[in-house]
């Protein structure tokens, strides 16, 4: 390989870079042709990149134009991108790199379409994967959505309402529509009320309907460690306050209670903090991501912990840097409904008051896990819980990683659903190891969960 002569400002280990080849973040092209602009849009809406003009696809410099004349045309190229995309263009002997940030303002598009980054290659959204790249970019929220289908007349729950307005202490004096309109609820189409999607989860009759089955909250109690023997399940499909007040319900008689005399009262105390488990319940219910039809909120009890498991992640911006410390929310009028009945906070501090509550509890803080799902693990103190994991199980869980790894580097862009028949494992199992795959850094997952691929660390 030839090493080429750059100033101190070069690009480090660019020699590397040629070496390497190309790949998610790297793109080689001999001249600027038409393609040049997909390619800068495709690394605008994933992570960024750079684009290397004078380079073979092998990794071979044959040098490009490098006058005024040619970078302009290159610029001009790259200005039709929508929204305008600021990148950095710079010359090194007769190689032109084009470094590309991650868009701030995703998607971009350009002339030919909408492109993103996948593996090494660029792709062209269809349809379908446009509208998943708007939701997954935040730029269409499932809460404000209109529904035409739900008219108020056919379809308003008003005892739901009423129990709301009382605790939310507002006064009716501007009316039942007036209140509504204001609360983000609803919305007039061709002078008819009608819901909107927080409207609906809030305040909709559901008897009979399907159209918010996968909005549910499913609670189980299992019998041991493992999902083999189920002692209790519930499903609760009442409007969204009820159905965070029933799944505390359901914590609070399948766990264990203790006394406590506070001068001449009695105070129940749950083993784990109602406070923690509260907060980790509305969270799961208020940020999951409702575009998730095959998934539900799911409260499971176990002899030795609980889980609380929300479909959808964390919502985008929130990193394992900030986590715990910034707010950032899926759903700002669901949000905001529950702020104003005192079920939320506005400033982030949810899952800081859950590690308090434990911390005050003296008891062991709990575990976040992130990945197609948010889930939050609380131990339960038990006369097994300092028991360490059995050789066997322990065997158990390093072959299913070593399956699981074989899987992904042969098939990097494998579906869930194969990876399960290839592997012999349950969902749950892969579901699992992977979460454990990627807290060791073993596992690094690229693009989306739908069109995405995993790379093998090793």
């Amino acid at each position: 390989m030839e090493h080429l002569k750059f100033g101190e400002n070069m690009l480090k280990d660019i020699d590397v870079i040629l070496s390497d080849g190309e790949g998610y973040t790297v793109e080689f092209k001999e001249n600027p042709d038409k393609a040049l602009v997909q390619e800068v849009c495709a690394f605008a809406n994933a992570s960024g990149g750079r684009v290397l003009i004078g380079v073979s696809d092998s990794g071979k410099i044959v040098g490009t134009d490098t006058g005024n004349v040619a970078r302009s045309r290159i610029q001009d190229s790259i200005n039709q991108i929508e929204p305008r995309l600021p990148v950095n263009m710079q010359v090194y002997d007769s190689i032109i790199v084009i470094t590309v940030p991650q868009g701030n303002n995703k998607p971009y598009s350009c002339s030919r379409g909408f492109f993103v980054r996948f593996g090494p290659n660029s792709q062209k959204l269809e349809r379908d994967e446009i509208v998943d790249f708007f939701q997954s970019e935040g730029h269409i929220r499932y809460d404000s959505i209109v529904r035409e289908d739900l008219p108020i007349e056919e379809k308003f729950d008003e005892k739901s309402y009423v129990a709301y307005i009382n605790k939310a202490k507002i006064s009716e004096v501007l009316g039942k529509a007036a209140i509504l309109k204001n609360l983000g609820c609803i919305e007039y189409i061709n002078s008819k009320a009608v819901f909107t999607n927080a409207g609906g989860l809030f305040f909709r009759k559901n008897s009979e309907d399907i159209v918010y089955q996968h909005a549910t909250v499913v609670c189980a109690l299992y019998k041991g460690k493992d999902k083999v023997y189920i002692l209790d399940a519930k499903e609760y499909s009442g409007g969204m306050v009820e159905n965070i007040d029933e799944a505390m319900l359901f914590l609070k008689r399948h766990l264990k209670l203790r006394y406590e005399i506070e001068k001449v009262q009695r105070k129940n105390i749950l083993e784990i903090p109602e406070k923690a488990l509260r907060e980790a319940l509305i969270n799961a219910v208020c940020h999951r991501n409702y575009f998730e039809k095959g998934a539900r909120v799911m409260v499971e009890v176990f002899d030795n912990r609980v889980g609380i498991v929300s479909p959808g992640g964390l919502p985008k911006g929130i990193t394992d840097a900030n986590f715990g410390s910034v707010s950032v929310t899926r759903n700002p009028v669901i949000a905001n409904l529950l702020h104003r009945i005192n079920y939320i906070e506005r400033m982030g501090t949810g899952i800081n008051r859950i590690r308090t509550a434990m911390q005050e509890a003296g008891l062991e803080l709990p575990i976040f896990e992130n990945g197609d799902f948010f889930k939050v693990i609380f131990k339960r103190v038990s006369s097994a819980s300092g028991e360490a994991d059995s050789e066997a199980d322990d065997e158990a869980e390093n072959k299913a990683e070593k399956m699981i790894i074989k899987a992904l580097k042969s098939e990097p862009a494998i579906t869930r659903k194969k990876l399960q028949d290839v592997a012999g494992l349950s969902s749950s199992k892969i579901y699992r190891t992977i979460v454990s795959l990627k807290n060791q850094n073993k596992l690094i997952r690229h693009g989306s969960d739908r069109a995405g691929f995993w790379e093998v660390n090793e």
